[in-house]
C-alpha cells in the first residue's frame, strides 16, 4: 500500500499587474516600472498571471481608470482566476474600496504591496516594530474598507467609549493609542542607539554604510567585504534589518560596515518616516557606499531615486554646529553581467572618475581591493606621526595597529621600531596617557604631518 505524501505548503495567490503610465514623475519607461512592481508581487509569492500596462489620459476620482477601461480590466481579472490585483500606484481609500467592488477581488496598492513585504521579512524586534508602525499609519484612513457593520454600539466599560460610538470610531482610537505606542518605543530605539554611536565614538572607528537600490547587490558586497554570510538574494527587499560588522582595511584599520535596508522610486513616506531610526546609521556614517547595479538598463533612474531618499535623511552636524558634508563613494556592481566591451568601458570611467566610483563585482571579488583603498583614502584623514618604540614596547605597539594606521615601519640596527601611524586625535590622546608616561616613545623632527 502506498501512502500519500500531503503537501502542507501554502497555495499561490493568483494576481494580475498593473502600472498606470503617467502619474508618476519619474523619468523611467513604463515597461521597466512594470518589471519592478512585478518583482515586488512576486517577492510576496504572488502567482502573476497577467501584466499590463494602463495608460492614463486622466484620473478618475472614484476608480483612478475610466469606466471603459475598469470593465476591460475586469475582464482580465475573470480570465486570469485572479484573486488579487496589485496596482503600481497609490490609491485612496475610496478607489481601492471601488474596484474591489467592480472586479470581486483583493486590491492591492504600491504601498499595501512594500509594507506586506516588510511585515513578511522584518526579523529584529525594531524591525518589526517599525514595520507596524508604518501599517498602523497606512491603515488608518482605510478601516472604511474593513467595517461596514457600522451600527452604533450599546454603551458600556472597558475600551468601548460609551453610547454613540461606531465600530469605525473605536478602532480608530485604538489605532491611534497603539501608534503612540510604537512611536515611544522607536523613541526609545534611537536612544539606544544614540548611545551605541557614542559608545563606538571612545573607540573612534570610522562607520560606512552601505546604501543603494533594492537587490543592487549591497548584502552579497557586505558579505565580500567582511566575510559574513548574511542572507543575500536575488530578491526584491531581500534585507530589511540594519547588519553591523567590522572589517579590516588596507594597513590594518577597523571600520564598521552598516548593511541597510535598499530604497525603492516612490518609498512610500511612512516606511521613510518609520525606519528613521535605522536610517540615522546612513546620516551618521563617515562614508556612504552608493551601490549601483551598473548591468542594469534602469541604473542612471535607480541612481536618482537613491539620492532623492538621501535628501530625506538629516545631515549630521559637526561639533561646531555646522553641518558636516557628506561623502558618497559609488559602487558600480554586477561588472560580471556586462560583455567584455562594455564591462572595460565602465572599469575606465570608473578608474577616471577621481575616487568617486569604484567598478566591481561582488559576487565574483572583481575590484573589491581597489574599493578597499578607495574606502581608506575616503575615511583616513587623520594626521600622521613618525614616532620610534623602544625593544620594550610590544604592548605600545600591537595598540597602535589595534586603533590606528601604520603606514610605514622600520627597524633599525638597535632592534627600535620607526613608525609612521595615522591616528585621530581621541586615540592619540589615549596613547599618550597609557603608554608614553611610562616609557616615552621617540618623535621625529617632523612630529605631525599631513
Amino acid at each position: 500500500m502506498t501512502q500519500k505524501l500531503i503537501d502542507h505548503a501554502v497555495p499561490l495567490i493568483r494576481a494580475i499587474v498593473i502600472h498606470p503610465d503617467g502619474r508618476s514623475e519619474s523619468s523611467r519607461a513604463a515597461e521597466e516600472r512594470l518589471e519592478e512592481a512585478v518583482g515586488l508581487a512576486r517577492a510576496l509569492d504572488l502567482d502573476v498571471r497577467a501584466e499590463e500596462i494602463v495608460r492614463l489620459r486622466k484620473v478618475t476620482p472614484a476608480t483612478l481608470f475610466g469606466t471603459g477601461k475598469v470593465e476591460e480590466l475586469a475582464a482580465l481579472v475573470r480570465a486570469a482566476e485572479a484573486e488579487a490585483v496589485v496596482i503600481d500606484d497609490d490609491l485612496t481609500p475610496v478607489q481601492q474600496r471601488n474596484l474591489e467592488k467592480a472586479w470581486h477581488a483583493k486590491v492591492i496598492d504600491r504601498t499595501g504591496l512594500i509594507l506586506e513585504i516588510f511585515g513578511r521579512r522584518a526579523r529584529t524586534k525594531e524591525g518589526r516594530l517599525q514595520v507596524e508602525l508604518a501599517r498602523l499609519d497606512y491603515e488608518k484612513s482605510r478601516l472604511v474598507r474593513t467595517w461596514t457593520h457600522l451600527e452604533r454600539q450599546r454603551g458600556g466599560t472597558g475600551s468601548t467609549g460609551g453610547p454613540g460610538e461606531t465600530q469605525i470610531e473605536l478602532d480608530r482610537r485604538l489605532i491611534a493609542d497603539r501608534i503612540v505606542k510604537l512611536k515611544v518605543e522607536l523613541d526609545e530605539v534611537r536612544r539606544t542607539r544614540g548611545l551605541h554611536r557614542k559608545q563606538r565614538q571612545k573607540v573612534p572607528f570610522p562607520t560606512i554604510a552601505l546604501v543603494g537600490y533594492t537587490n543592487a547587490g549591497k548584502s552579497t558586497l557586505f558579505n565580500r567585504l567582511t566575510g559574513s554570510e548574511v542572507m543575500a538574494k536575488d530578491l526584491l527587499f531581500a534585507t530589511l534589518d540594519t547588519t553591523q560588522r567590522t572589517i579590516r582595511l588596507p594597513q590594518g584599520r577597523p571600520a564598521i560596515i552598516a548593511d541597510t535596508v535598499g530604497f525603492i522610486s516612490d518609498l512610500p513616506h511612512e516606511l521613510v518616516e518609520s525606519f528613521r531610526a535605522t536610517l540615522e546609521e546612513v546620516g551618521e556614517a563617515d562614508l556612504i557606499l552608493h551601490v549601483r547595479d551598473i548591468a542594469s538598463a534602469d541604473t542612471a533612474a535607480q541612481a536618482r531615486d537613491v539620492e532623492a531618499v538621501l535628501k530625506q535623511i538629516e545631515q549630521p552636524t559637526a561639533a561646531d554646529g555646522t553641518v558636516r558634508p557628506r561623502r558618497i563613494l559609488e559602487v558600480w556592481n554586477k561588472t560580471d553581467l556586462l560583455d567584455p566591451e562594455a564591462r572595460e568601458a565602465i572599469e575606465g570611467q570608473a578608474a577616471r572618475s577621481g575616487n568617486t566610483a569604484v567598478a566591481v563585482s561582488a559576487w565574483n571579488g572583481q575590484g573589491i581591493e581597489t574599493l578597499r583603498h578607495s574606502i581608506t583614502e575616503l575615511i583616513d584623514d587623520d594626521p600622521e606621526m613618525d614616532l620610534v618604540l623602544q625593544p620594550s614596547q610590544g604592548e605600545a605597539l600591537a595598540w597602535l595597529y589595534e586603533h590606528g594606521r601604520v603606514t610605514a615601519r622600520d627597524t633599525d640596527a638597535e632592534g627600535r621600531t620607526h613608525l609612521t601611524v595615522r591616528l585621530d586625535p581621541q586615540a592619540m590622546g589615549r596613547f599618550e596617557r597609557q603608554f608614553q608616561a611610562e616609557a616615552p616613545a621617540e618623535r621625529s623632527a617632523t612630529d605631525y604631518h599631513r
